[in-house]
């Protein structure tokens, strides 16, 4: 299986038709926008034909990314602000096509909105800004709480002051306080600092002040228009009524939750328009033409012309088609693909978490699949945990809207949970328990599992050492071919070879065929480098180099007794929950005990399953993919929605 082939699509329309192009586009999500403005193949025709490319006018793209950031701000003030006794009714996920999404988009509707929430939201900070003021207020005047000069107060003869000192420096300011004869109070005591004040003659204000900053104390103005003890008393009914005023608002906003889906729904349709306004940034137009051009799937785009010719005439649209050339590909500038059957699909997500193939390269999928398939059930081989994963996936998938990535996720887990059952009852293993039949005990014939985890693991060597044969035989290089895919598997056979006739059936003539077999595939292994390579002696220690790689054909063979040792220890484990369970006395056993049951049961499948998605997946990434597959290629990006909220529709998925 190759990746899916994809073509250049060029679209030549007038200006006015635009957007509707760039809307269908986006809603059928199957092509990749190309920047032809930065890509330097196209600049020798854009001097000819386009000399004088108008600048994008980037208004639209402005106002709708205001309207965005509006939209995102009132959702984080409803959410943050309104009461929570009120409900939220948020927008559920569901199937919609692109045209029916951007119908109910109604700017002045939104508008007004938008603008009744900020009123509210300028309020609430009115609010809070009073808040924060009269707080600081009742925090400075609480220091000073018994003081009661206004600050208006004036006296010919008689001055005051407000100060506050270390306690280690308190005891000094008080003795020279009652030396001066200055009537003092202590207004506040806290942790670390006195806060006091005191009455004085005006005539000695400046010695006094002198002394006292000498001893350390520091003195304050009142910022307020009243005295400490009369400003606090109002911060206090100021703060009361704000609070009311505050709980008030709370209660109205929380009335406008029954409107945030409403919210959500328009963010969608303007990231959609953001998206689409964004684009034309990177198309190529005149006054009445513009120029689109695309990456696309061959086979997509009779559907695409099929769905635009419903909305334009024939003649009004021209298409132009162009295979990537060979420096494209070998620039690795055209978009990989891929292409699978609806079994296969899900198992794109492991290949493109490991790289995503170059545009030639061989899709390792269809292939690693069933090897990922057979693992993964083996690993945790339960047939009740794999009826629970494939009930829950299937309600998943059935019962729950959810994203496109998490569909495929759990259509993944649906599949893998047949295999689950599969070597369940192969184990004679549910929830921990046997079974009434058993085809395999693991704790007596861990031997027979470890040779069939060995068998299997020889089989994905071989698939393995065939496709880099394969790959290279469609490269026409056939010594390569040889050097790295048959003379492999050739010394492998031999070593078997060699290993049934002195092991198992006592036979010579088998055991010197393996040898020949496995001596003639090495000799080929040194010996193609030297025809290969310009310097002899250079290839030749590179065909001894590449013969050294058999001792790592011993650790792959040993990674996959993983297979059996997994499938063992998930077993046991569940096994010794329901031993430990049943040791209780009967009454916890059928009360407590069932629930811990179901909780130790839950933590096993957690495990298993994670366990065995990392192990098999290491399997196919380090023992299988190492033998042929590269990576590196440039995943394709269709042109699409943002999807955050609802799943836009296509008409190939019908």
């Amino acid at each position: 299986m190759v990746v899916n082939p994809i073509s250049k699509l060029s679209i030549l329309a007038e200006k006015k038709q635009q957007d509707t192009i760039l809307q269908m586009l986006q809603g059928m999500q199957s092509v990749e926008m190309e920047d032809i403005l930065h890509t330097q193949e196209n600049e020798e025709w854009l001097q000819k034909y386009f000399p004088e490319n108008p600048v994008f006018d980037d208004t639209t793209l402005l106002n709708f990314s205001e309207q965005l950031t509006r939209v995102k701000e009132a959702l984080a003030f409803i959410r943050n602000h309104g009461s929570s006794k009120q409900k939220i009714h948020t927008l559920k996920r569901k199937e919609m096509d692109i045209l029916r999404l951007e119908s109910s988009y109604d700017e002045t509707q939104l508008t007004g909105f938008l603008t009744q929430v900020k009123k509210l939201q300028e309020q609430w900070e009115q609010v809070e800004s009073s808040l924060t003021y009269w707080q600081e207020a009742e925090n400075w005047t609480s220091q000073w709480r018994n003081f009661d000069i206004d600050p208006t107060d004036d006296s010919a003869f008689v001055s005051y002051f407000l100060g506050r000192a270390s306690n280690d420096q308190w005891e000094d300011i008080q003795s020279y306080l009652k030396k001066a004869k200055v009537h003092y109070e202590i207004n506040d005591s806290q942790k670390n600092e006195t806060f006091f004040s005191g009455l004085f003659l005006k005539n000695e204000k400046e010695t006094i002040q002198n002394q006292l900053s000498e001893l350390g104390a520091l003195f304050e103005q009142n910022p307020y228009e009243k005295s400490p003890k009369k400003m606090l008393a109002t911060a206090k009914e100021e703060q009361s009524q704000l609070w009311q005023q505050q709980k008030k608002m709370t209660k109205e906003i929380g009335r406008l939750k029954q409107q945030v889906a409403y919210l959500q729904l328009n963010e969608e349709i303007l990231l959609t328009k953001i998206q689409r306004e964004k684009t034309k940034e990177n198309l190529v137009h005149s006054n009445y033409v513009v120029v689109i051009r695309s990456w696309i799937a061959a086979e997509d785009l009779p559907e695409i012309k099929k769905e635009l010719f419903q909305v334009f005439g024939e003649n009004e649209l021209y298409f132009s088609l162009e295979e990537p050339t060979r420096q494209q590909i070998d620039e690795n500038k055209v978009p990989t693909k891929l292409k699978n059957k609806a079994l296969i699909q899900p198992f794109e997500s492991l290949t493109s978490m490991y790289a995503m193939p170059k545009y030639e390269e061989i899709d390792p999928t269809p292939w690693m699949a069933p090897f990922y398939f057979v693992f993964f059930g083996m690993m945790v081989a339960d047939t009740g945990y794999g009826l629970i994963i494939l009930l829950a996936s299937t309600i998943g998938l059935h019962f729950i809207p959810l994203k496109r990535n998490i569909k495929t996720f759990l259509r993944l887990f649906q599949i893998l949970s047949f295999s689950i059952i599969f070597w369940g009852i192969i184990y004679g293993s549910a929830f921990g328990a046997d079974l009434p039949f058993q085809l395999l005990n693991p704790t007596e014939d861990f031997m027979t599992i470890f040779m069939i985890s060995l068998v299997f693991g020889g089989i994905q060597l071989f698939t393995g050492l065939f496709l880099a044969a394969k790959e290279n035989i469609k490269k026409k290089d056939y010594l390569s071919a040889v050097r790295e895919g048959f003379s492999w598997q050739g010394i492998l056979i031999g070593i078997l070879m060699i290993a049934l006739g002195a092991m198992i059936v006592d036979s010579e003539a088998i055991k010197n065929s393996g040898i020949v077999l496995a001596v003639v595939n090495a000799l080929l292994i040194v010996g193609i480098p030297i025809i290969q390579s310009k310097s002899k002696v250079g290839g030749f220690f590179s065909g001894l180099y590449d013969l050294y790689g058999i001792t790592g054909y011993i650790g792959d063979f040993v990674s996959y007794s993983r297979l059996m040792a997994l499938g063992i220890s998930g077993g046991s484990i569940a096994m010794a929950f329901n031993l430990l369970v049943g040791t209780l006395p009967p009454v916890a056993r059928f009360t407590i005990g069932i629930v811990l049951l179901v909780v130790l049961q839950a933590l096993n499948i957690f495990l298993s399953m994670l366990s065995a998605y990392v192990h098999a997946a290491r399997l196919q990434y380090v023992e299988f993919f190492g033998k042929f597959f590269e990576g590196g290629g440039k995943a394709f990006q269709p042109f699409k929605t943002e999807e955050k909220y609802i799943n836009i529709h296509k008409k190939s998925e019908e």
